[in-house]
């Protein structure tokens, strides 16, 4: 969901925009991406509350999860349902487009009053990484489900739009001024920037400073931040002193060049991670969204486009499932943790305290964790083979260097990589076994600046049946793997 560009995202304030076909569309408030890939997801309802207790105004979705949904009706919250990649071929078809719309569209907006305003057609379909995959399928999904969403009487409340990384545009100059969409893919950008205006639709872009620090150890760090101590980057007269606003500016260039230089542009993603990564801390991340946050909430926008942002936070709360390929750092972006502690102080405007507000009536498993027993050799043979199975399975991005569990000792990294385990499988007895090297205890070895977890009660939504038969598999699975 992201890429090696520029990318990724937050919301605020009020945005009018004028379409192309001269329909006003107001948007307003802050955004937050809500994403699911966790191995325990809190209960919808628990994350709406806390959703509206931070004041948050719109929230963007990767899917449309009925009962996700659900949740949100009577919210008032403006919503952006997303369709994944792997449907994009399916949606092909005008007829799995008009069910598809029948479904997740229309019957939230009949049925149970949900405020959706925009359906994402994909999520960075043209990511370099894709290798081109989704270049001929995203179009016609596109077209499907706009025309889907006009048959069933939803054209003017609900727009599409197609959320794209940032590294869709680049420029030859190293300058905004020299934007222009990648020249392998410009035929592919411009078909749909063309349809998005014809249809009064925002161009969605997802920029992530953090990336590119992440990937090119020579990226001016000051750049990537708010605080006016980077070295300025003079674009014809035009000052530029952060990456936002360069790299916004660089695709406003690029649409601009083409013959849509007012289409509207919504960020998709942007935001900063918390771990996984030595440039991913509480510190930094603090410091880069209470800075956007300054940034936006005055209502300049950036150079090329005077006046609010139009975006959404990446992200809302943490996902220890999500693939670690483009680094250990994508299982921390949330600015909340996994079960909806505010992470850091961050002030969105939005509440009387100035402050994030924790979700509340969080149900936990029992206070115990799994750890390597103290009386195991650190050469014990068992240990390696252990270790590796516990961490292929549950989540130690909070380890290594620069993270922040980088300074445990070796039975400490031991003892995290058991518990991570043994909390994502529900505290069952036997995932604490690892060969006779596990023991469970209700003495918490955290230390000051590695949290060892403590899982939430499952939620399995209105799957129980399945799920309930996959726990009991699990627990023959792991009683084999000890006996062997």
């Amino acid at each position: 969901m992201r890429s090696f560009a520029f990318s990724k995202s937050f919301g605020v304030l009020c945005l009018v925009t004028l379409s192309m076909v001269s329909i006003l569309h107001l948007v307003c408030g802050i955004g937050a991406n809500w994403g699911t890939q966790s191995t325990h997801n809190l209960p919808p309802e628990i994350l709406v509350k806390m959703l509206k207790d931070n004041g948050f105004q719109k929230v963007k979705l990767f899917d449309a999860d009925y009962d996700t949904l659900k949740a949100l009706g009577n919210s008032d919250i403006e919503v952006m349902v997303g369709i994944p990649n792997d449907m994009l071929t399916t949606l092909g078809s005008l007829k799995a487009a008009e069910k598809w719309v029948s479904k997740n569209v229309s019957v939230h907006l009949s049925d149970n009053n949900v405020n959706i305003r925009y359906v994402a057609v994909g999520n960075e379909p043209f990511l370099e990484t894709y290798n081109g995959s989704y270049l001929r399928t995203t179009f016609p999904a596109l077209q499907n489900i706009q025309t889907a969403l006009v048959k069933a009487g939803h054209g003017n409340q609900v727009k599409v739009t197609v959320p794209l990384n940032a590294d869709v545009y680049e420029s030859a100059s190293s300058l905004p001024s020299g934007g222009d969409f990648r020249a392998e893919i410009h035929d592919f950008v411009i078909q749909i920037v063309k349809f998005l205006s014809d249809n009064g639709c925002p161009f969605t872009i997802n920029i992530y400073p953090f990336i590119s620090l992440y990937i090119d150890s020579n990226f001016p760090v000051e750049y990537a931040f708010f605080d006016g101590n980077a070295t300025p980057l003079n674009d014809g007269g035009t000052i530029y002193t952060n990456m936002f606003d360069a790299n916004h500016d660089t695709l406003v260039w690029a649409l601009k060049k083409n013959g849509f230089g007012n289409l509207p542009i919504i960020v998709g993603e942007i935001g900063w991670p918390t771990d996984g990564d030595r440039n991913a801390n509480l510190q930094l991340a603090q410091r880069f969204n209470q800075g956007f946050m300054a940034h936006i909430s005055e209502g300049k926008g950036t150079p090329m486009r005077p006046g609010p942002v139009d975006a959404y936070l990446f992200s809302l709360i943490d996902e220890d499932a999500k693939s670690i390929q483009p680094g250990n750092f994508e299982r921390h972006w949330g600015i909340f943790a996994y079960d909806g502690r505010p992470k850091y102080l961050l002030n969105l405007g939005t509440t009387n305290s100035g402050s994030l507000v924790p979700a509340s009536n969080v149900k936990y498993l029992e206070r115990k964790w799994c750890v390597l027993k103290p009386d195991a050799k650190l050469d014990d043979p068992q240990i390696a083979p252990s270790v590796s199975y516990a961490c292929a399975r549950a989540d130690c991005t909070s380890l290594g260097y620069g993270t922040s569990c980088g300074g445990l000792d070796a039975r400490g990294n031991v003892s995290y990589a058991f518990n991570s385990y043994y909390q994502i499988n529900d505290q069952l007895d036997d995932a604490c076994k690892f060969s006779g090297l596990g023991t469970i205890t209700k003495s918490d070895p955290s230390t000051p600046s590695c949290k060892f977890g403590i899982t939430i009660e499952p939620y399995y939504g209105g799957a129980e049946p399945k799920l309930a038969y996959t726990r009991i598999l699990l627990s023959l699975i792991l009683l084999l793997w000890t006996i062997l």
